[in-house]
């Protein structure tokens, strides 16, 4: 129980603290991108990873992390001397999962915030520049309050499936080198219900997950309506 737990706090928490702001720093970098081609080619280029298959991600990446592969043959030649099978190391691992993460959701999980940039009310844009405002006050007095509900909103939900790390992926990736760090909530319950066929236990690691996300939903929520004027309910 110490090892799943850890496991899936230490993933959400890099989730949380690399996947989530992200997105929001490429939204408004493209907000500030003037020629129509290039930022419809950028959009373009970094929202393709997301519909590519599961079950090809994890090839590509078992690929590439093998010791023949680019990054664990190559890179790690150049880096360490020697070729390292990545999947095998348990101190890989995260690493592997936050990056993979990250390529594939950068561009699709920065749509609503781009969208949500375009209907900001342009005449502040105006108001401000004939005041002397540069960019980046801009940035700070007009472009972040107005995304600011939409950054709550989504912090609110990601909080709420902070335990919930999808099995497909590591179930994927991981084997039994890896368990120290790859064995999260999701695949221990995968593991015990679907190929132990321990259904009650299962069941009962499954529920409690779930009472917790729940848990962190509500109060993630009534922080949210306390420091702030958005919340979900």
């Amino acid at each position: 129980f110490g090892r799943i737990l850890r496991n899936t706090l230490v993933l959400s928490a890099l989730s949380l603290l690399i996947c989530f702001p992200l997105p929001i720093v490429f939204a408004l970098l493209l907000n500030e991108v003037q020629n129509l081609r290039f930022k419809k080619s950028v959009q373009t280029i970094t929202y393709m990873p997301y519909f590519i298959s599961l079950v090809v991600l994890a090839g590509i990446i078992i690929d590439f992390t093998s010791s023949d592969g680019l990054v664990g043959g190559t890179l790690m030649s150049l880096i360490t001397g020697s070729k390292v099978n990545l999947l095998s190391d348990a101190k890989y691992f995260r690493g592997i999962m936050i990056v993979s993460e990250l390529w594939q959701g950068l561009g699709y999980s920065s749509i609503i915030y781009v969208a949500t940039l375009s209907s900001v009310d342009q005449e502040l844009y105006e108001a401000a520049a004939i005041d002397g405002a540069g960019r980046w006050k801009q940035t700070i007095h007009i472009t972040l309050p107005g995304l600011s509900p939409t950054i709550i909103i989504m912090l609110i939900l990601k909080c709420g499936s902070l335990l919930a790390i999808g099995a497909e992926k590591i179930i994927l990736l991981y084997n039994a080198n890896i368990y120290e760090t790859a064995d999260v909530i999701s695949t221990f319950v995968y593991r015990k219900g679907l190929q132990e066929f321990n259904y009650g236990y299962s069941t009962a690691v499954g529920m409690f997950n779930s009472v917790i996300n729940f848990a962190l939903i509500l109060i993630t929520n009534k922080l949210a309506k306390k420091f702030s004027d958005t919340s979900l309910f």
